[in-house]
């Protein structure tokens, strides 16, 4: 006979006292954590426990007693569902506070570390409309709000073009407006699902794996440059015409039109190849005065303006007299490389990507950088004795590795290098601290400080300067 499942309870006049890790906020009940999502400090609420644990719970609210005097009310009307801005019901100069907060506990707790003051984060401009890129996914069935389905109202399937259901890999919320990307972002998603409904093309089904509309990527840049990718499930060269012959029509602000045949059975497209069907195969950003071309698979930093400020907070923090030698590890399309090469005798970007590796190239020449060489391997490989002689010893290296920071191994070579300086630029405070820890023995940090680049989100990125002991 099975186990009856123990009822979870429903907790009243609950406060929420703080925010919390990956943008949650917290209170105690009996001295047990609870999280709440949605809420914010100064909050009183009645909650549902959802998720019981040892020593915490998880909990959504049911009943909002008292509204905290720090709410603001959120702008989007998909907020508390797409999952994608949970920080629009607080205060901007709050978030900026928090992810001080955020980044300087990390450090504190895990690096264990001697630390400068955290300097206050340095905000963006904007708030909203900033990002450069978004990636939509069609669905034969858009998601119900738990609102719509308690309603009892007959709910007709209906398909969606829009973003997936934090944890939930099928089921794609449909959004009328986003207020991450300026326009015409807007305009082309629902102008292309409209279109896509009319000419009775299937959207999508992941878990039956039929349908032909998968999704579409739009790039926007500082330059006014628009790019529109299209993913498509089959070869059906028939609705492709339809479909591509459409945007290049009502949308003809498209400077890169491309399609994508994705035939596997996941949505990743790092390994497809991008099909150009008008225009340029590129558009550009600026920054300070230098181009960089940007393909439709290259990586290039998703708030562009906000990027700049990053980037000369990291070319402070390398101190840079002109003689350097830099190396820009983590170099991905060479974006900082570049940027800092004018500063630099001489600057050698390595990175594990090939095809990032000839972006980076293309970039220099482009800007008529004649002080840049690039490399392409696995950084503990490629940083041997041998390299060094031929490329010169690194008076500063510039660090900026994915989310899960540096591996063991190479820190170990940036160690055996011995730069003058180290700037470690990082959108995970977490591994960063952990990083830091296994160089403190060599290396003291001088200098923090946190950059938003995602403003009504948790995610904070932080730039270190470490000089050698």
């Amino acid at each position: 006979m099975a186990r009856k499942r123990k009822e979870l309870p429903l907790i009243e006049g609950l406060e929420i006292t703080t925010l919390a890790a990956e943008g949650k906020a917290m209170g105690f009940h009996n001295g047990v954590v609870v999280f709440v999502p949605m809420t914010v400090p100064g909050d009183v609420v009645d909650v549902q426990v959802r998720n019981k644990r040892r020593r915490f719970m998880e909990a959504s609210v049911v009943n909002f007693v008292r509204r905290s005097p720090l709410r603001e009310e959120p702008f989007c009307e998909h907020f508390g569902v797409c999952g994608g801005c949970k920080w629009q019901n607080l205060p901007y100069a709050e978030q900026l506070r928090f992810k001080r907060q955020q980044v300087e506990d990390q450090l504190t707790r895990i690096a264990k570390v001697s630390l400068p003051e955290v300097q206050p984060t340095l905000g963006s401009e904007q708030t909203t409309f900033y990002r450069n890129k978004l990636e939509f996914t069609f669905a034969p069935k858009r998601w119900y709000t738990y609102e719509e389905v308690a309603s009892g109202a007959a709910l007709e399937p209906a398909p969606a073009l829009g973003f997936h259901i934090p944890n939930m890999f099928d089921k794609i919320l449909d959004i009328d407006k986003c207020w991450l990307q300026a326009d015409p972002s807007n305009g082309i998603r629902n102008s292309l699902k409209e279109f896509c409904v009319a000419e009775g093309l299937p959207f999508y089904d992941i878990r039956n794996h039929d349908g032909l509309m998968r999704g579409v990527v739009i790039r926007t840049a500082s330059t006014g440059d628009l790019m529109v990718i299209v993913v498509f499930a089959a070869e059906d060269k028939e609705s492709i015409q339809k479909v591509m012959g459409f945007l290049q029509e009502k949308f003809p602000q498209i400077t890169s039109l491309f399609y994508i045949v994705n035939e596997k059975l996941n949505d990743s497209l790092s390994d497809q190849s991008p099909v150009l069907w008008a225009g340029r195969d590129h558009i550009v950003e600026s920054m300070e005065g230098l181009n960089f071309k940007v393909g439709p698979k290259s990586f290039y930093q998703t708030n562009s303006a906000q990027a700049y400020n990053l980037y000369k907070v990291a070319r402070e923090f390398a101190d840079l007299s002109g003689s350097e030698v830099v190396y820009d590890l983590y170099t991905g399309t060479g974006t900082i490389a570049n940027f800092v090469a004018r500063s630099a005798s001489k600057v050698v970007g390595v990175e594990y990507v090939p095809e990032a590796i000839e972006d980076a190239k293309v970039n220099s020449a482009l800007n008529g950088i004649d002080n840049t060489v690039f490399y392409a391997g696995d950084m503990k490989n490629v940083l041997t004795e041998e390299f060094v002689e031929a490329n010169g010893h690194p008076d500063v290296i510039i660090l900026d590795p994915p989310r899960a920071g540096v591996d063991a191994p190479v820190i170990d070579v940036i160690l055996a290098a011995a730069p003058d300086r180290i700037v470690y630029v990082s959108c995970n405070p977490a591994t960063q601290a952990r990083d830091l820890a296994l160089m403190d023995e060599q290396y003291r940090v001088v200098a923090v400080q946190p950059v938003d680049m995602f403003p009504h989100t948790h995610h904070v990125e932080n730039v270190v300067k470490l000089v050698r002991r």
